[in-house]
């Protein structure tokens, strides 16, 4: 009687230390076996379904849709540490800034992602895929000035971090939609200070460039207007001379004695000098 108390005390925790557990739509669930010898990962994931999880079994979910996570320094935002990315540039300045990252985890390999990790969906973005992109941050900003780290070249640094976190992970199943930069980049002061007085006196000097080409333009123009007004007077004057020209060559004695006769009333003058060439040829 009382072994057979003892084999019912026994069922009874197993019967209570057994669960029925969900996989929701959406997530792939993992079966994980904690004792024996078949510790470990099932060969085939668990579809959308409700599940018996034994006593010596653990069951992982992993969402199959698109993840979005930021590594921040505020405590609001992510977890309540600082998670911020901090990494060195070229001169050796270190450079701190928060970053996001939108990812989805491919159905097909979430058993190999486990094997792999041997973590949750938020350990391994916490812990790997985090200093996945710190690495990465690293290894392009050892490249590259601060200033075109903080600049128009944060746009670039950004790409070249996608491109080696994609590569590392892609072929585990998990796919980068997207890494990027949550506000800017965070600098100690005194460096901030210097590049913004470097961006001010690269400001002025382009404005002065800018007014010089304005100047030039201006008097190019009104040169070329001068030139205009000159070959146009000139033009004139040619074709003035050529006319005066062909006036003078058509202008005979004829002529002048008929246009005189035109204009002639018919009275003669009363008085006249030698030299005066009568209008009438009385022969």
């Amino acid at each position: 009687m009382r072994r057979f108390n003892c084999i019912f005390l026994v069922l009874a925790i197993m019967f209570l230390t057994t669960a029925c557990s969900k996989v929701p739509a959406g997530n792939v669930g993992v079966k994980v076996y904690l004792l024996g010898t078949s510790k470990g990962v099932e060969s085939e994931e668990l579809g959308v379904g409700r599940y018996w999880i034994g006593y010596n079994e653990e069951l992982y979910l992993f969402p199959t849709f698109t993840q979005n996570y930021v590594w921040t320094k505020d405590p609001t935002e992510g977890s309540i540490n600082d998670e911020s990315i901090t990494f060195q540039t070229k001169e050796g300045m270190s450079v701190n800034a928060d970053v996001g990252i939108s990812y989805h985890i491919q159905p097909e390999k979430v058993s190999f992602i486990f094997q792999k990790y041997r973590k949750g969906v938020d350990e391994i973005t916490d812990i790997y895929l985090r200093n996945m992109v710190r690495d990465a941050f690293n290894q392009i900003g050892s490249i590259k000035e601060v200033q075109d780290v903080y600049g128009i070249g944060k746009t670039e640094l950004i790409e070249e971090v996608e491109v080696i976190v994609k590569k590392q992970v892609s072929e585990i199943g998990i796919q980068i939609e997207k890494i990027y930069l949550v506000g800017g980049m965070r600098l100690p002061q005194n460096v901030m200070n210097a590049l913004n007085l470097k961006i001010e006196a690269t400001q002025r000097a382009q404005q002065r460039e800018n007014e010089l080409r304005e100047a030039e333009a201006q008097a190019k123009k009104k040169v070329a207007e001068a030139e205009g007004d000159a070959l146009s007077t000139l033009k004139r004057a040619t074709a003035q001379a050529e006319a005066n020209i062909a006036l003078a060559k058509s202008i005979t004695p004829e002529l002048i004695r008929y246009e005189s006769i035109k204009k002639w009333d018919g009275v003669l003058p009363k008085l006249t000098g030698g030299n005066v060439i009568p209008m009438i040829d009385f022969k």
